[in-house]
């Protein structure tokens, strides 16, 4: 009886090896999972923080030519013309957020300008059980928009010299607001009411 349990255990040991092995296997391998899915959204972060950060410099850098149009009533043309140019941003942000700007691509567009970005990160996942994720990295795609929110304005020329001396904006939500081409208020302050910066779906 004691040789015949003995012979049981002794079958029974090489199944127990193969059924903990076979577990260790499986939780190596969630485990390289939830890293590579943390990976992911860490990627999905700087790819959306990128691309704000590119939106909203380029919306800080419209002060001079905005303004500049004011005077001689060309706004119509600095809407239609200007230069989208926070793609700078986007590659610090991205290096704050441990990974590098793969692109930047920004889409001048009117009235609403878009810049697209995507990003990888700098580290891989790893080495794992799961086959080919050493040198996995993971990627980031976002787009960012700059919109211009004051479809209705109108200029005062107090003087009748052609040099229009207020500007009066009708924008989105109701707001109002008055500038004075000669002593405009801080950009800053009015940046924001005309122009909104938001991720959309990419």
């Amino acid at each position: 009886m004691i040789a015949k349990l003995r012979g049981e255990a002794g079958q029974a040991f090489p199944i127990y090896v193969v059924m903990v092995a076979g577990l260790l296997f499986l939780a190596f391998a969630f485990f390289t999972v939830g890293k590579a899915a943390a990976l992911r959204n860490g990627a999905q972060g700087a790819a959306d923080a990128a691309a704000l950060a590119a939106a909203q410099q380029s919306r800080e850098q419209f002060e001079a030519p905005f303004l500049a149009s004011l005077p001689e009533s060309m706004l119509d043309m600095f809407l239609q013309g200007h230069p989208v140019l926070g793609c700078p941003a986007a590659h610090a942000l991205a290096a704050e957020n441990e990974a590098k700007v793969n692109y930047c691509r920004p889409s001048p567009g009117g009235e609403r300008d878009e810049i697209e970005v995507e990003v990888k990160t700098l580290k891989p996942v790893g080495a794992s059980v799961v086959p080919g994720m050493k040198r996995k990295f993971a990627k980031g795609h976002a787009t960012a928009v700059i919109e211009w929110r004051c479809p209705r304005w109108r200029s005062v020329d107090y003087n009748d010299d052609t040099i229009q001396d207020m500007y009066f904006f009708s924008c989105r939500g109701g707001e109002m607001l008055a500038i004075s081409p000669s002593s405009p208020p801080p950009w800053k302050q009015v940046s924001k009411i005309l122009f909104d910066v938001h991720l959309v779906d990419s």
